[in-house]
């Protein structure tokens, strides 16, 4: 609940001090369970700039997979990070601690990046992303 409330203040307060991106997989999950809630979240993504899901995002998230750094069941997960990495973004944000706000898979995943041409995007939280002087 704190988690949520968090992001809900980093969405107020610090977002207009950042371009923001979404992606197809995103507005898939926020579109999904409660449907009042869900348009909701929609509806705050509405404006952001869609990222393509590239053939290129296609063949990095599935070599995340394949070299085990995260399981066949997170596969949005590695596409998550595949369309950050491949669009150049410099950071996702994520509430996710088990496979994208984690120290040690990101240490694997930045080390697959690099032997790919890429640079990791900072993974982090919106509270570590928060500019405690706004």
């Amino acid at each position: 609940m704190a988690r949520q409330q968090t992001t809900r203040e980093w969405w107020d307060r610090c977002r207009g001090s950042h371009e923001l991106f979404t992606s197809q997989i995103v507005l898939d999950e926020a579109g999904a369970g409660d449907p009042k809630s869900a348009q909701a979240r929609l509806d705050l993504l509405e404006p952001l700039a869609l990222l393509e899901i590239s053939e290129p995002v296609l063949i990095f998230t599935r070599k995340i997979i394949d070299e085990g750094l995260l399981p066949v069941d997170a596969d949005r997960d590695a596409a998550h990070i595949a369309t950050a990495t491949i669009h150049r973004v410099d950071a996702l944000l994520s509430l996710n601690f088990r496979h994208l706000v984690n120290v040690s898979i990101q240490t694997r995943l930045r080390r697959l990046a690099i032997r790919e041409g890429y640079e990791l995007p900072a993974i982090c939280t919106p509270e570590e992303l928060m500019d405690i002087n706004q």
